[in-house]
């Protein structure tokens, strides 16, 4: 029995409840909370639902909670059910309801977890887009690891993914990058804003090798020279770097094509039609803070040229076009204002702002011996993702990026997240995997098969824990997609790798020595299983590799 079917039955009790004592069950929520006591002394599970509705249901909640608790009682998955304090009720299962949750996860096998939550809903998920000017930085890698592990979390609840990169092919930051390639491969250095590093030389070196005449052309044809083939050239290191980081998307949209197919002109237009915009000091303006936006946002400016914000609202418009019924933008620290922005452009165009979501991801930081680590050869100015691999490998990069909320800034302890032990919390995890997986090797040398275990036999306090604990796994997933939080997968399983550990240190799994094999080693491997299926199925949803060995 999981929390959730927990929580049914103790949903249909209580309005049985109610019901034979003439009482409203309509104060019932739809969802009773069921939590896991901090002091497993009072229980496995607790609720107090009868704080919650007693009182509306024109019941004292300490008698309505000692209803709940006898009624409960005669249920053969609840072991006990007692009252504490002014009405919170403490539960135990029977030791065979609560095994019944390893035999759902053997049943399951990598589907255990997975929910209906955003079946039918068709969402398109952009990160990264990092400008094609310079390599992937630390907070394009964050947005990486995040991305693609939220991409897998709304999947496994039901939802049709799209994962979109926006290649941002048009504006002053490509001409900077032109015009930085440009000087290197004359050997002068970059101008003012432009691009420094290696990349920069190497990439007008491609450009040089393949365009031996690009210097000797006249200006327009020598800029288009780099500017097309020095993007493509970066582009493809990005998606390389990207696909190495076990990251791919299924859309890559220029940006430049919504100018070139008339699609900025034409959204631009319809605004105006409309009257979401209005003309002062020769620019136009979107009337976005009558949506909720902090200030007016201007569209065209005054030298007639579309202002940034003209291709966010046709390439929005795009995706509603496309049959996207949500769109997720990941944004770096700087973009707060584009929430605003976004979803004014939204209800300007007469939609539901809630079409749009915007995440922003907070700094990442590295550190070394206790010193931030400043800058990379490679890239001139900032630490890249394949700075971050090369230092920690992939696994780690992916796992420290995930397990801290998106609100929160990182420093990433190069030292610790390198290291083989159990201070490394992805390491911490990935060796329980490894361990299960050298049981279930050893078991099976053994002869031992969990086939048909008796689960009512995993009585032991560390048995109840670990099992409990995998019973969270389906909340945590949902919880996960509902709130758009990864990290919630990466936390759990640091825990459900404790409880492994602390299960493993108090109960015996395999016989040792002339010891024979009893029901007890082969519902204790049954669990052992059940864990290694949890920990591969929630590593599976981070994009990082559960080993066999290590």
């Amino acid at each position: 029995m999981t929390p959730a079917d927990l929580a049914e039955l103790l949903h249909a009790t209580a309005a049985k409840v109610l019901a034979d004592r003439g009482l409203d069950a309509s104060v019932l929520p739809a969802k009773l909370a069921v939590e896991r006591p901090r002091n497993p002394e009072h229980g496995d599970y607790a609720t107090n639902v009868a704080l919650q509705v007693a009182k509306k249901a024109g019941a004292d909640p300490r008698d309505f909670a000692g209803w709940l608790a006898e009624a409960l009682a005669a249920e053969a998955a609840i072991d006990s059910a007692d009252v504490a304090g002014p009405g919170f009720l403490n539960i135990r299962l029977a030791a065979a309801a609560q095994g019944e949750i390893v035999a759902r996860v053997l049943a399951a096998g990598a589907a255990f977890g997975n929910g209906s939550s955003m079946a039918e809903k068709k969402v398109n998920l952009e990160f990264v887009s990092a400008n094609p000017t310079g390599p992937v930085h630390l907070g394009g890698t964050r947005w990486a690891a995040v991305g693609d592990a939220l991409g897998r979390i709304l999947t496994a609840h039901g939802a049709e993914v799209t994962r979109e990169y926006f290649f941002n092919d048009h504006g002053a930051q490509i001409a900077r990058f032109t015009h930085s390639l440009i000087a290197a491969a004359k050997g002068e250095p970059a101008p003012d804003n432009g691009y420094a590093g290696e990349y920069i030389a190497e990439i007008a070196a491609h450009v040089l090798a393949e365009r031996p005449d690009a210097l000797a052309l006249d200006t327009e044809a020598q800029e288009e020279a780099f500017r097309s083939i020095g993007t493509e050239l970066m582009f493809d290191r990005i998606k390389a770097n990207l696909h190495e980081f076990g990251v791919d998307f299924d859309v890559y949209f220029h940006e430049n094509s919504l100018f070139e197919s008339g699609a900025v002109d034409k959204s631009v237009e319809y605004l105006k039609s409309s009257g979401s915009l209005y003309e002062e000091d020769g620019a136009w303006w979107l009337r976005s803070t009558d949506f909720g936006d902090d200030k007016d946002r201007v569209v065209i400016k005054s030298d007639g040229n579309a202002a940034y914000i003209a291709g966010d609202i046709a390439y929005f418009q795009n995706k509603r076009q496309r049959g996207f019924d949500l769109c997720i933008y990941m944004l770096g620290a700087d973009h707060h204002g584009y929430i605003g922005r976004l979803k004014a452009a939204a209800a300007a165009f007469g939609d539901d702002p809630e079409t749009v979501e915007v995440l922003i991801g907070q700094m990442v930081n590295l550190v070394r011996d206790g010193v931030a680590v400043k800058m990379s050869k490679r890239a001139g100015t900032v630490i890249t993702l394949d700075d971050l691999v090369d230092a920690i490998g992939v696994d780690a990069s992916r796992y420290v990026m995930i397990r801290s909320s998106v609100d929160s800034s990182i420093d990433i302890d190069l030292a610790l997240w390198a290291s083989a032990s159990n201070e490394n919390p992805v390491y911490y995890v990935q060796y329980a995997h490894a361990r299960l997986a050298s049981l279930a090797r050893n078991a099976a040398e053994l002869g031992i098969v969990a086939d048909q275990p008796d689960l009512s036999l995993l009585t032991h306090e560390q048995e109840g824990e670990l099992i409990r604990t995998i019973g969270e796994y389906p909340r945590v997933v949902a919880s996960a997609a509902e709130l758009r939080e990864p990290h919630r997968i990466a936390r759990y399983l640091e825990e459900l790798a404790g409880a492994y550990h602390r299960f493993y240190g108090a109960c015996r799994v395999l016989p040792q020595g002339d010891e024979e094999s009893g029901p007890v080693n082969t519902a204790r491997l049954a669990l052992g299983n059940a864990t290694r299926q949890v920990l591969a199925n929630g590593l599976e949803l981070l994009g990082v590799s559960a080993p066999e060995r290590m």
